[in-house]
């Protein structure tokens, strides 16, 4: 009597043997096709710049095209959110900063994904802070007369952010909060509109790291950086602790992350990719002229980064009152 059973257990096996190589095959094979490098700010933002130099050199590096899709809205939580439900097969990836991972994790209550748990972490690529820049009509010429300017004139200053919950917000809010000034919060879909803003009028001030071109033709005035390094791009320029708020120092970073399950071995030919595009120099001159510093890291660091970071940032939201809207 044939034994049907075991017949088509062995067939089963063989089956998901099949598929497990398929699996190993297609990961190992990978890439085949255009990535989407999900970027969730809009386009013309320092987000958006700087995902297109890292996507050319990854391009370079991965010998496959590397699209640029920009998903912004609600500070990055859409195209974060986005990422966080895509299927692992490393054509989708995300490149954040710190605003969707750490920042938006502290001000926002109702984030729908968990900035650890929801993606495949891959490394941190480069730091950076943020331009304090004004509307030349505010007339301020450094960090210290802009604070008594606005307590002067507490009902005519607003700045613009990248959204609610975003890094942009919260170098806003921590500012007023430590000046004890007042600001309307304007928010926009990325850092390039609302930079735009100010440059009209519309608004007055913003934290932009993409400022130096509007900085340089005087559409806008520099008052300082937001780390407590000065920007390589102004040596001359004081941080915004040097020119009149000591303490006040927030650094950004710029980071890349897969969907959940992304696949070890696509995981470490993506770190790999970063770690030797970060050793090219036509890149780094790029990372230069946007205020970038190359960092690069494990995937372990960089999530002890956000764990560290988030925890800091809480203690700071809680004692400047921030929350969110």
């Amino acid at each position: 009597m044939v034994n049907t059973y075991g017949i088509a257990v062995r067939c089963v096996l063989a089956a998901l043997a099949l598929v497990g190589a398929g699996a190993a095959e297609s990961a190992d094979a990978w890439p085949t096709r255009p990535i989407h490098l999900i970027v969730p700010y809009a386009a013309g933002g320092f987000s958006d710049q700087s995902a297109r130099a890292i996507g050319k050199a990854l391009s370079e590096e991965l010998k496959q095209p590397v699209v640029i899709d920009n998903r912004g809205g609600a500070g990055g939580r859409i195209g974060a959110e986005a990422v966080s439900r895509m299927a692992p097969d490393g054509y989708n990836l995300l490149l954040t900063t710190n605003g969707t991972h750490t920042y938006m994790a502290v001000t926002e209550k109702s984030l729908t994904y968990d900035p650890v748990k929801d993606f495949t972490p891959v490394s941190e690529i480069a730091s950076y802070g943020l331009l304090m820049v004004i509307n030349p009509r505010v007339p301020a010429k450094n960090v210290r007369e802009f604070i008594a300017y606005a307590k002067a004139h507490p009902d005519k200053l607003s700045y613009a952010s990248s959204g609610p919950g975003s890094g942009l917000q919260f170098a806003g809010e921590v500012f007023k909060s430590m000046a004890g000034i007042h600001m309307t919060h304007v928010p926009y879909k990325g850092s390039g509109p609302g930079l735009l803003d100010v440059v009209s009028d519309n608004c007055q001030v913003i934290f932009a790291g993409e400022a130096k071109p509007f900085v340089d033709a005087g559409k806008v005035r520099l008052l300082g950086t937001t780390s407590a390094a000065r920007d390589p791009r102004f040596p001359n320029v004081p941080t915004i602790a040097e020119g009149g708020l000591p303490g006040y120092d927030l650094t950004y970073w710029v980071a890349l992350f897969g969907p959940p399950g992304l696949p070890t071995e696509v995981r470490e030919r993506l770190a790999l990719a970063v770690k030797h595009i970060l050793q090219d120099e036509s890149l780094k001159t790029q990372f230069t002229t946007l205020g970038l510093v190359p960092v690069g890291s494990t995937p372990e660091q960089l999530v002890e980064q956000i764990r560290s970071e988030t925890g800091k940032l809480r203690a700071i939201a809680a004692s400047t009152g921030i929350v969110s809207p």
